[in-house]
């Protein structure tokens, strides 16, 4: 790929870098847009890219189908160039180390979308409810690939609830749904290209995409510190690849080291 040359990123990504205000807005209301992450060029060769991907995996939308086989495509960097690099070297790693601290490893890379016709919701839940992971500082990502609003299922948030630390749900038999006053719920627009970022702990949902004529296209990416393990698996290390700084588990340092950025 021409526009990628020796990790750096010519035209595809804009590198942004968090001002102590917008720390602050972080810390305190539990979520921030970024802006945008992704210039025209990139934003077209990553939706290019992943919907290879996509249309290789997954068939149209099918209301006979669960949530996960309509809507979610995981591990997506193994599948793209593009991808890789805005996971592993791209400007998410600069605003983790602004948020989480030296030491950051990749921990979670997947599609989330909302074809056209998909209405299935997905009900309140904090990402860290899917595999608990301590330190509790972990950040997911959500870049839009398309325009998201609430028409197509736009994230709905709860500023300020990642301060009431992890909850836990009683029925690990069916999905994730925590009992959240829904009048408490923000919707977050985004544009196509921009990047919203929230705390592990932060509560969220999504309602159902019922537009008439658009996609609502998701790129998650999920950020932990080096040393961050998972509570429910006896605490062993949350496998991803060490994106910088140093890490004291051998098997986190080899995971994943040997996967190409070209």
């Amino acid at each position: 790929m021409t526009d990628i040359v020796a990790g750096r990123h010519t035209h595809i990504f804009n590198d942004v870098i968090l001002t102590d205000s917008q720390i602050q807005t972080y810390r305190e209301q539990g979520y921030l847009n970024i802006g945008r992450t992704l210039s025209d060029v990139g934003l077209k060769i990553v939706r290019d890219e992943i919907m290879r991907a996509w249309d290789a995996e997954k068939q149209a939308f099918d209301p006979e189908k669960t949530w996960l086989q309509n809507a979610l495509l995981p591990d997506i960097h193994h599948h793209s160039e593009v991808v890789r690099q805005y996971y592993f070297s791209g400007p998410l790693v600069t605003i983790a180390r602004q948020m989480i601290g030296p030491n950051i490893k990749a921990a979670t890379s997947q599609l989330t979308f909302k074809m056209l016709g998909n209405t299935q919701p997905v009900g309140w839940h904090q990402d860290n409810t899917y595999g608990e992971i301590e330190p509790y500082n972990a950040i997911s990502s959500l870049t839009a690939l398309d325009d998201a609003d609430e028409e197509n299922g736009c994230l709905v948030l709860i500023p300020g609830s990642h301060r009431e630390g992890q909850r836990y749900w009683s029925d690990r038999n069916h999905p994730v749904t925590l009992d959240v006053d829904t009048r408490d719920g923000t919707p977050m627009p985004m544009k196509a290209g921009e990047c919203l970022v929230f705390h592990c702990h932060m509560l969220h949902k999504s309602q159902g995409n019922h537009s008439k004529d658009r996609d609502r296209r998701i790129l998650f990416l999920r950020f932990a510190d080096a040393d961050a393990v998972e509570v429910c698996n006896d605490r062993r290390p949350r496998l991803g690849r060490l994106l910088c700084g140093v890490t004291k588990f051998p098997e986190v340092e080899a995971y994943e080291a040997e996967l190409p950025l070209r």
